[in-house]
């Protein structure tokens, strides 16, 4: 046998005899979480399959169970939210009261202005509203490590109303920015956006 046949045979085994699909190497693991986040991000958690990912990925769908057990698990690792909620949560906090509003904006509107940050959202936001357990996952997480510190901090009856009243408008301002694309939301310039928003929420907050 030729040393050349010899490699065509090793590759081929290595590639379960499937043309076009590779072995592991010393990223894929990173591949498939890119390939993840796009899948998510463009189609929703209940659109994506497993196979769709390995597809995109260039490797087969066995190498997708071998690092991941479920889709399940395969999102919670792809769709890690760029910045620490309780990172978040202690930059909201970290000022004077009467500037909270505008602190929450520029925060929550910083994490999707970077192109890795809008991806990861997207991809959260649009599996949200495609599965209930996605959706149940991001609610209490958000309500534990956000919400309720920033409610604790405004020590009013209705602070939970009131914050959750904040989430749910920036929730409907980076739809229409972000994934809607609703001129001329989408194309307003961070400050400007910011200068806008920052004493309706914290109208919200202290008004």
């Amino acid at each position: 046998m030729t040393p050349s046949a010899t490699g065509r045979g090793a590759a081929k085994s290595a590639g379960n005899g499937r043309a076009g699909r590779r072995p592991g190497g010393p990223d894929t693991r990173g591949e498939i979480l890119r390939a993840a986040r796009k899948s998510f991000a463009d189609k929703g958690f209940t659109a994506t399959s497993i196979r769709g990912v390995a597809r995109e990925a260039g490797v087969d769908a066995a190498l997708v169970h071998h690092y991941f057990d479920s889709k399940d698990e395969l999102f919670i690792e792809a769709m890690a939210i760029p910045v620490d909620p309780r990172q978040i949560a202690a930059r909201i906090l970290d000022g004077p009261r009467e500037q909270l509003g505008r602190r929450i904006a520029t925060v929550f509107l910083g994490v999707w202005e970077s192109a890795d940050g809008q991806q990861r959202m997207k991809a959260i936001f649009r599996s949200v509203v495609t599965s209930d357990e996605v959706a149940r996952i991001m609610r209490e997480g958000i309500t534990q490590m956000i919400i309720a510190p920033v409610s604790r901090a405004l020590d009013v009856p209705d602070a939970h109303l009131r914050v959750s009243l904040v989430a749910t408008h920036l929730i409907g301002v980076a739809l229409a920015r972000y994934l809607v694309e609703l001129e001329p939301v989408a194309s307003t310039d961070l400050a400007t956006l910011i200068d806008r928003l920052a004493p309706v929420l914290q109208h919200h907050l202290t008004g």
